[in-house]
């Protein structure tokens, strides 16, 4: 398979974590000045944690566990065969037992990525649609983007995390601003939240259409994923709603979003599966003139 890298991609992840980097060196300097720093050993502690841990808590998040080749053969295979053809290290291969039909990756990097299938998943898509998931799942690892997304998600985390804290304890220390500088370091949390919920989304949805151009070379099937994506956004209608409520937390990082009303959609992490599949129908085209 001949990788050609999405420069408009890595354009888009580099300017997205300069400004957010940006962003949080103005929020420290407001929490400084505050004197809220009380806040900031926990901010940095759980930036860390997410960091190192994220695979980990993304799996815990979804009551996943890691199988082996003995526990799911087929699933293995097909993850080792798409690894070798996107020229990337064997992935951790992990699996969720849940009815909603979906996957996810994550990982700090291509050496310490997992990919995660849902038993849904497993039950619902053929073996070239599946192929077709996975694919995409490890085009985001290839494109490394998962690391910027964990990042730059559970620092809008930590902004928001701030802002409750701010206003269940108040003051939080001696305050220099005499009783205005929480709602100072409040005001910052609030703003940085809602401008890293803008960035994030914008990335976000760019990313998506590039795994499924990624994954579409992996596999040389792009009709493939395209049917993957209708099948598995047709069938969270007949998902329950205490399900799709369980794994709200994880729909920037799932394949296809769960389900949301008109607001949800407007601020969605992904683009509308109409225009993913007709992207990948014109990937086909081109493919064949070729």
């Amino acid at each position: 398979m001949e990788w050609k890298s999405d420069w408009g991609l890595r354009g888009r992840m580099v300017l997205t974590m300069f400004l957010l980097f940006a962003l949080y060196i103005a929020f420290v300097g407001a929490l400084w000045w505050t004197d809220s720093f009380v806040f900031l050993p926990l901010m940095g502690a759980f930036v860390l944690a997410q960091f190192f841990f994220s695979d980990r808590l993304a799996l815990y998040s979804m009551g996943a566990k890691t199988v082996t080749e003995e526990e799911y053969p087929e699933l293995h295979a097909t993850v080792s065969r798409l690894s070798q053809q996107a020229d990337l290290p064997k992935p951790t291969v992990a699996v969720a037992d849940s009815r909603v039909p979906n996957a996810f990756a994550a990982g700090r990097s291509q050496k310490k990525a997992t990919v995660c299938v849902t038993t849904g998943l497993l039950r619902t898509l053929d073996r070239d649609e599946l192929e077709g998931v996975i694919a995409h799942e490890l085009a985001h690892v290839k494109n490394r983007d998962v690391m910027v997304m964990t990042i730059a998600s559970f620092l809008s985390t930590v902004a928001f995390m701030i802002v409750r804290m701010g206003f269940w304890f108040g003051g939080g220390g001696r305050d220099r601003q005499g009783g205005g500088g929480i709602i100072v370091a409040i005001v910052a949390s609030l703003v940085v939240w809602v401008v890293s919920f803008f960035l994030i989304r914008a990335l976000s949805r760019y990313r998506e259409f590039a795994a499924d151009r990624g994954g579409a070379l992996i596999t040389g099937q792009p009709s493939a994923l395209a049917s993957a994506l209708l099948t598995i956004d047709g069938r969270m209608d007949r998902v329950p709603r205490e399900d799709l409520r369980e794994q709200s937390e994880m729909n920037a990082f799932f394949i296809v979003p769960l389900k949301s009303d008109f607001i949800g959609k407007l601020f969605s992490t992904h683009p509308a599966t109409e225009k993913r599949v007709e992207r990948l129908r014109e990937l086909e085209r081109e493919m064949e003139t070729q």
